[in-house]
């Protein structure tokens, strides 16, 4: 199947779950009144806004490059996991200002055993969509269902979590303690996501085993001599490569390219949603210190 295809797909799947989600934790919060179903029901209310987000950013991501947007639309995607990161943040805020009022002024938990059966449905189809998202991300890379993902990893500690104060209800002080430790978990998978959000938006290297494959790939190619000045970056779901390609000094222009054809053509093949510039210049110029070269000598 298609890897944008593959992303849309889970990107829908994220908002069809969290928005079953969030029907059963209102109705157990409803006939319990527990602040850690409360602060789990919160959590979900904000997955339906990140991943209606995060849905709209994968669409724009995947628009085709255009007159005024020559690079694309690829930083949709870390742009809605910045935004998600905040939203996320500030509902573990939240979580924190109630759980201490509610352990200072504790009530009892109503029904508690039957909530139990909600919050474990919950903690299925969480898992379920989890699965699938690692499916998503091993195909595609996209930093956007990474994100979602991490925040539905929580969701399992979360579910967890309010299962067990339900489940030692008769101790008042433990539902908010465990919504606390809720929020902290909440807000340190915000961290993480913006982190990660913010290293594509200011154009981080890729990852170093991706350059590696890069300057393996581009060394292979026959008539190649070196190269230098390699930078990447990642967009959303289209990664790019820029490069000096060293060649003889003494090749046609028409050759020059053809080599330069194959070298791009070597990394599409490895690489989905690629778009790579190659500069060509002599392999005499490699002795020049101006000029920092990787590749063969």
């Amino acid at each position: 199947m298609n890897t944008l295809r593959l992303v849309k797909i889970a990107s829908y799947a994220s908002v069809t779950v969290a928005t079953v989600l969030l029907i059963i934790k209102v109705t157990a919060w409803l006939r319990t009144d527990s602040v850690s179903i409360l602060a789990s029901l919160l959590d979900s209310g904000l997955d339906i806004a990140a991943s209606l987000m995060i849905a709209v950013a994968v669409h724009i991501a995947q628009i085709p490059p255009d007159k005024e947007h020559r690079f694309g639309h690829g930083n949709a995607e870390p742009l809605a996991s910045m935004a998600q990161s905040v939203f996320i943040a500030g509902s573990a805020f939240y979580l924190v200002i109630y759980s201490l009022e509610r352990l200072f002024f504790p009530q009892e938990i109503q029904h508690a055993q039957v909530a139990v059966w909600y919050m474990a449905i919950s903690l299925l189809l969480t898992l379920g969509l989890i699965a699938f998202q690692r499916y998503v991300i091993a195909k595609t890379d996209s930093s956007a269902i990474k994100s979602d993902s991490l925040h539905y990893l929580t969701d399992v500690a979360t579910n967890i979590l309010v299962i067990i104060s339900l489940w030692f209800s008769y101790i008042q002080w433990l539902d908010p303690i465990l919504a606390l430790a809720i929020a902290l978990w909440i807000f340190k998978s915000s961290l993480q996501i913006g982190k990660e959000a913010a290293n594509q938006l200011l154009d981080r290297e890729l990852p170093e085993a991706e350059r590696q494959l890069i300057q393996q790939i581009i060394l292979q190619t026959p008539n190649v001599h070196g190269f230098n000045d390699l930078r990447t970056y990642r967009s959303g779901p289209n990664r790019f490569v820029q490069l000096d390609l060293e060649l003889d000094d003494y090749l046609t222009l028409k050759e020059s390219h053809r080599i330069a054809e194959q070298v791009t053509q070597a990394l599409e093949a490895r690489f989905d949603n690629l778009d790579v510039i190659i500069h060509q210049e002599p392999v005499s110029l490699k002795n020049d210190q101006q000029h920092h070269t990787w590749g063969k000598e």
